[in-house]
């Protein structure tokens, strides 16, 4: 996987980092690192003001991949849909969780995450640190979302608004089909 015609990605695919979200190949290079000669990935996120270099051979491992495809999207709208699930543990271990989910990088999980600590407007008021964390999940959704379907971030957030939305309906045929 080391010459140039067999790599994964190409310059200007846009791909998921786990911890860092959607970010986009601005170049393919050959680095020398410690007497070894690398070639890496320079992957930038425009969000974050962020350039990452991910060896070629290591991008697999590192968790570096495509958008999710349009079934795993669908999927995670989905999710969305279900009824929350929260666990009876102390707030802290929760947090942990969520924030494992959301590096994770995967859709799925991420989606269960806003999911879990949305509030409707009838609700209570969320604690500083719950709307932290449900903030960088949904912004992580939408903009993987916004990639995925060739929409803008805002748009992207609305069509996530319309999901969550529509936890009104009954539960269980949106809880088969998640699992």
């Amino acid at each position: 996987m080391t010459s140039k015609s067999g790599l994964e990605f190409k310059v200007g695919d846009a791909v998921v980092y786990p911890a860092h979200g959607v970010g986009k190949v601005a170049a393919v290079e050959t680095q020398e690192v410690a007497g070894m000669t690398l070639e890496v990935y320079v992957v930038t996120f425009d969000h974050e003001k962020m350039t990452l270099r991910v060896p070629t051979n290591k991008a697999k491992t590192a968790g570096l991949r495509s958008l999710a495809a349009e079934d795993v999207v669908s999927r995670a709208l989905v999710t969305l849909k279900g009824r929350a699930r929260i666990k009876r543990t102390m707030w802290s271990r929760r947090a942990q969780e969520y924030e494992a989910k959301i590096n994770s990088g995967d859709l799925i999980s991420i989606a269960e995450v806003v999911r879990d600590l949305h509030r409707a407007d009838t609700q209570p008021e969320q604690s500083y640190s719950e709307r932290q964390l449900y903030e960088s999940a949904l912004d992580r959704m939408a903009r993987e979302v916004a990639a995925a379907n060739r929409i803008d971030k805002d748009a992207a957030v609305e069509l996530l608004a319309k999901s969550l939305s529509a936890k009104k309906a009954p539960p269980a045929p949106a809880a088969a089909e998640a699992a």
